[in-house]
């Protein structure tokens, strides 16, 4: 558009391009004389409104209304630096539809990079973290290693690509009505699936870089204790921190929507994205590179008398299936559709709720 007026928006998301006028989005009340001092003219209104419409699909403009006091025409203009929750809601929704209708190959590369980006946030963690503490403390160590795990979803957001975890929200567009059951569920699968294999790709450069063994093969230790914890733990506790898990990433991508320059994305992915890491919930891509570069290392030669025969008994690719992967991946789809997409799509766009959340005006 040209000549963009004050309340005029418009941003690039993880659902695609976004347009929308301030004042018809959060419903602020104009007259004649307002709109003809700022030249919202009838005119500007279609071409306005046009450009929503091939943006997001659908698209609101300003109603007029009686010239009964004068409008502050030279009130501040309020600069949004984030959308509320509802209009986060509605971008999920919108998201959804986009995802649901992406094409094969597109989706293919997308899942791959996805998969490739969360295992080089992996390789970060594990170089990061290999001896770190020893120097200061498991509780800080924990910290840093959260940090720097973020890399993963700053790459999938920023750079823009398909992950299982977060596509989840896809659940949205289902509840409204946008997107079937049977687009959802292939979603997931064929995600899941590049997922994987992009997570796998990492796997296969990383271990022949060789940078595993650096520090005396410290790090190749760090990525055995990693994935022998991971394949130890109960079916239940894998399934319950899976469910943490999500509910926190899918928290990092929904406050990612909210965002509409690089920094706001980044620090809202950072700071959820470090919870789980350092609490030691459990993510099902994730472990897609940290269990299968624990079984290759473990059989390295440098590995010898490194670690012992309880670790290497219990890295097995079973293990990693049955006591990880499946516990963890229902966890995850859990609390992402549950505590996320369910739970914002009850308060925010359910249709005809008894006592419905109001807020700033909208139901």
């Amino acid at each position: 558009m040209t000549d963009k007026c004050a309340f005029w928006n418009e941003y690039d998301s993880i659902a695609g391009h976004v347009c929308y006028c301030e004042l018809a989005a959060f419903n602020r009340p104009v007259n004649h004389r307002f709109l003809t001092a700022i030249g919202c003219t009838a005119e500007k209104r279609k071409e306005c409104l046009k450009s929503m419409e091939y943006a997001v699909g659908a698209g609101v403009v300003p109603e007029e209304l009686p010239d009964l006091q004068p409008a502050p025409v030279a009130a501040a203009v309020s600069h949004v630096s984030c959308d509320p929750p509802q209009e986060i809601a509605r971008s999920v929704v919108g998201a959804a539809e986009k995802k649901t209708s992406l094409a094969a190959p597109a989706l293919v590369m997308l899942a791959i990079l996805a998969g490739a980006y969360i295992a080089l946030g992996g390789v970060m963690f594990s170089i990061i973290t290999n001896d770190l503490a020893v120097y200061i403390g498991d509780g800080l160590s924990r910290l840093v290693g959260g940090l720097t795990f973020s890399l993963g979803l700053i790459l999938v957001i920023l750079g823009g690509a398909e992950l299982f975890t977060g596509n989840n929200l896809i659940a949205a567009g289902y509840l409204e009505k946008r997107v079937s059951g049977r687009q959802v569920l292939s979603n997931w699968f064929w995600v899941y699936i590049f997922n994987f294999a992009g997570a796998l790709l990492v796997v296969f450069l990383f271990y022949y870089s060789g940078i595993w063994q650096a520090n005396n093969g410290s790090i190749a230790i760090r990525i055995t204790e990693i994935a022998y914890a991971k394949t130890s733990l109960s079916w239940g506790e894998a399934l319950f921190r899976g469910i943490l898990c999500n509910w926190l990433v899918c928290l990092a991508v929904w406050m990612a929507m909210a965002g509409k320059d690089a920094v706001s994305k980044i620090l809202a992915i950072i700071i959820p994205i470090t919870a789980f890491v350092a609490a030691g919930f459990e993510h099902s891509i994730a472990n897609m590179f940290f269990i299968p570069m624990g079984l290759l290392v473990k059989n390295a030669e440098i590995m010898q008398g490194l670690i012992s025969p309880a670790v290497m008994q219990g890295i097995t690719w079973q293990a990693f299936f049955i006591n990880n992967l499946i516990p963890v991946t229902i966890g995850n789809i859990i609390g992402g559709v549950v505590f996320v997409a369910l739970a914002y799509w009850t308060c925010y766009l359910r249709p005809s709720l008894p006592g419905r959340v109001i807020i700033d005006g909208e139901v």
